[in-house]
């Protein structure tokens, strides 16, 4: 029995929020992670409903959840937000974020909510223009943030990682290429996170 976690109630019916029990070895893996979650599924239904262009939820929704079960903890480690990321050069505006934001919370209230058009956000990252929602989240800075789920036809789990899994899955903190240019902001990011109070197996490797 692993340790007892505890996960924000984002609603009544998230009482228990007992993990299936299960190797996470690969993507396949990580997808029937997901799969297996009620409450993951749930979130990425309401997403999916909005018809984002290019979609998927990414960071500490899914690294937290594989980091989880390879640490042997049979629930859930409370998240600060929901990262849904998006790619729409068209509808680049703030504004259309916030609308996203308040027809999720209307579904699901209580959830942390965060929606972000990858198409401006590289003027806030001083980067160049994303090319795409794979390129957008290969540009965060560390290796096992740079993956995302989305949903497929029938609701197939779909994993999402321009870097592979590998770090993933072996508890590795490093930081991307991008990361490595960014040395004092990896650095400062992956302090403040202070991960290793929640997951002490991880293996934090830094850019200097």
């Amino acid at each position: 029995m692993g340790v007892r976690r505890l996960f924000f109630d984002c609603s009544k019916r998230y009482r228990s929020l007992d993990m299936v029990a299960r190797q996470v070895e690969n993507i396949d893996d990580i997808a029937a992670v997901v799969a297996d979650s009620p409450w993951h599924m749930d979130v990425l239904r309401t997403v999916n409903a909005l018809n984002l262009k290019d979609w998927m939820i990414g960071a500490g929704f899914i690294r937290n959840i594989v980091w989880d079960h390879l640490h042997g903890y049979d629930s859930h480690t409370p998240l600060s937000d929901i990262d849904v990321i998006y790619f729409d050069p068209v509808e680049a505006e703030p504004s259309y974020d916030q609308d996203y934001e308040v027809k999720l919370s209307a579904v699901l209230s209580g959830v942390p909510w965060s929606v972000r058009n990858q198409a401006r956000m590289h003027t806030r990252n001083s980067d160049q223009p994303y090319l795409s929602i794979e390129d957008a989240i290969a540009h965060w800075l560390e290796t096992p943030t740079c993956v995302g789920v989305t949903l497929c036809e029938n609701n197939v789990v779909s994993v999402i990682a321009p870097y592979g899994v590998e770090d993933l899955l072996s508890l590795q903190v490093r930081p991307t290429q991008w990361g490595g240019k960014k040395p004092e902001i990896y650095r400062e990011r992956v302090d403040k996170k202070d991960w290793l109070k929640y997951w002490p197996k991880l293996r934090i490797l830094y850019a200097d």
